[in-house]
C-alpha cells in the first residue's frame, strides 16, 4: 500500500506535513531536510522542485526556488540526491512542482523515476484535471504514484467531487484564493472549510497555505485531518545556521 495512504489508515488527524524547496539554502540540504523532519516527528514531507515561474507561491517560496536554481539544482540532480532516501526515512514523500520541467524531463520517466527512489505523491497545481484524466491518471496509477489536486473556496462542488472520485492519498485544500504565505487567523475561512467537510468526501483533506503558528494550526487541525507548512518553514531556514535548527525553530513558532 502506498504510504500516503497507509499514513491516513492509521493517523486520522492532527498530521504534520512540510514543504521545502530542494537546493535551498544548500544545494546539498535536501537529505538532511527530509532526515532532520523525520527525526522530529513530521507525518509527511513534501519536496518542491525549484521552477523559474511558481505561479500559485508566495515571496518567500519563489524566492527560495531562485536561489535553488543558482545553486544547481535540477529535477535530474534532485532523483540523484534521492537514490538513498528510503534508507534514512519511512515517510510518506510527495514531490510538488510545475508541469514544464516534468515534460521536459519526460512525463513517464518522472514517474518511473519518483518509484525508484520511493516517491509516493505528486502534486502539479497547473496540470489541468482533463489533461489529467485522459493523459496522465493511468501513468501515475500505473507506478502507484498518487495525484493531489488542490482546491479553494472558489472550486465548485462538482469538480472537488471529480476530483474525488479520480484520486487516491489526500485533496490539498488551499486555505484561501491567494498565493502561499503566512496569515495570522483563519477566522473567515470557517464557512468553506466547513463547506467541504459537509461534501462527505471519500479522501482526507490537508489545509495549506498561511499556516505559522499556533492559531492558524489548530484551526486548520479543528476542520481537517492535517495541516501543510510551507512559507513558514523556508523563513526558519533562512534564520537558521543549520537545517537542525531550522526544523527546531519551526516547531517552536507553531507551539506558540
Amino acid at each position: 500500500m502506498n504510504r500516503i495512504n497507509k499514513l491516513f489508515q492509521t493517523k486520522k488527524d492532527h498530521i504534520l506535513s512540510v514543504y521545502f524547496t530542494a537546493g535551498f539554502p544548500q544545494l546539498e540540504d535536501t537529505l538532511p531536510i527530509i532526515e532532520e523532519l523525520t527525526a522530529q516527528g513530521v507525518d509527511l514531507i513534501e519536496v518542491g522542485m525549484p521552477f523559474s515561474d511558481p505561479m500559485a507561491d508566495g515571496v518567500v517560496i519563489q524566492q527560495s526556488s531562485h536561489v535553488a536554481l543558482q545553486n544547481g539544482m535540477s529535477i535530474r540532480k534532485l532523483f540523484s540526491q534521492l537514490e538513498k532516501v528510503r534508507e534514512t526515512t519511512a515517510v510518506p514523500l510527495v514531490m510538488m512542482g510545475y508541469l514544464n520541467p516534468i515534460m521536459q524531463y519526460g512525463f513517464e520517466a518522472f514517474c518511473r523515476d519518483c518509484a525508484r527512489v520511493g516517491i509516493d505523491g505528486l502534486i502539479v497545481p497547473d496540470l489541468p484535471m482533463g489533461d489529467f484524466l485522459t493523459e496522465y491518471k493511468a501513468v501515475t496509477e500505473r507506478y502507484g504514484i498518487s495525484f493531489i489536486f488542490l482546491i479553494t473556496p472558489e472550486t465548485s462542488d462538482e469538480r472537488i467531487r471529480l476530483i474525488d472520485e479520480n484520486t487516491n492519498g489526500f485533496i490539498y485544500m488551499v486555505s484561501s484564493a491567494a498565493t502561499t504565505g503566512e496569515q495570522k487567523s483563519f477566522d473567515t475561512k470557517t464557512a468553506y472549510f466547513d463547506r467541504i467537510n459537509a461534501m462527505g468526501l471519500r479522501n482526507p483533506r490537508l489545509i495549506g497555505f498561511g499556516i505559522s503558528n499556533r492559531e492558524t494550526l489548530e484551526a486548520v487541525f479543528r476542520y481537517s485531518s492535517g495541516a501543510i507548512i510551507g512559507s513558514a518553514f523556508i523563513k526558519t531556514l533562512e534564520e537558521s545556521k543549520t537545517v537542525k535548527e531550522g526544523v527546531k525553530l519551526l516547531l517552536e513558532k507553531l507551539s506558540k
